[in-house]
């Protein structure tokens, strides 16, 4: 059974992948990191102090500390959401298939809450959500479970009764190994990537998500 509905923010409910890869191509630019956005893609889903962590280990730089390139990355994606961020095609209407059947929504992602707040009045669908979780509140950020196991708990739901919807495959590990059913919705640049074979269900955009893939994943033991 599906008791609860669990949706990824970026690149799920609006496309800003691209912004997170401007924004992050621009920041360690400035520390004498360059990057691309097929570099950039190797840690969509990942926490952004996971992130610059990680891009320190490899290159270690002096001008400016981690968190000072964690806030100018931040600043970068909010700047951006503001200006240029629309909900994807789908993503409301996969949300109202849903909130028909009064199954509670959450969401959980690796943003921290001051981007995640910033979407929601964006687009004003606050009301939408009856959990909203980020991964900056866990010791461990995506692949590990731990935001979609906190989640799972505030909504009072066995986790293996959750649907995650997720695009990234950092996403997806963690929520397969919470043992949740997972949507992906992998950019097209990654749709042969063949280790989002272990989703319960892949598309191409949640415009395709349907009734009978409702009741097909209502059916997966």
């Amino acid at each position: 059974m599906i008791e609860a509905v669990i949706f990824d923010m970026d690149g799920v409910l609006l496309d800003s992948e691209p912004l997170w890869h401007e924004a992050e191509i621009a920041a360690f630019e400035n520390v004498g990191i360059h990057l691309t956005n097929e570099m950039c893609m190797e840690t969509t889903g990942v926490r952004i102090d996971e992130v610059v962590a990680y891009r320190f280990h490899q290159k270690p730089w002096k001008s400016k500390s981690q968190e000072e390139v964690r806030d100018a990355i931040l600043a970068g994606v909010e700047q951006r959401i503001l200006e240029r961020s629309a909900p994807l095609d789908g993503s409301l209407e996969t949300m109202n298939i849903f909130r028909s059947r009064n199954i509670p929504i959450a969401l959980a992602s690796s943003s921290p809450m001051r981007l995640i707040n910033a979407v929601l009045n964006k687009f004003a669908i606050q009301n939408i959500f009856v959990k909203i979780h980020s991964a900056e509140h866990e010791r461990f950020g995506k692949p590990h479970p731990a935001v979609f196991l906190t989640t799972a708990k505030e909504l009072h739901t066995n986790p293996a009764c959750c649907l995650v919807f997720e695009d990234s495959f950092n996403g997806l590990t963690a929520a397969k190994a919470a043992k949740m059913k997972v949507v992906a919705i992998p950019i097209a640049e990654q749709w042969n990537d063949t280790r989002f074979d272990i989703a319960d269900l892949k598309l191409k955009s949640l415009i395709e998500f349907s009734e009978n893939h409702w009741k097909r994943l209502k059916e997966l033991p």
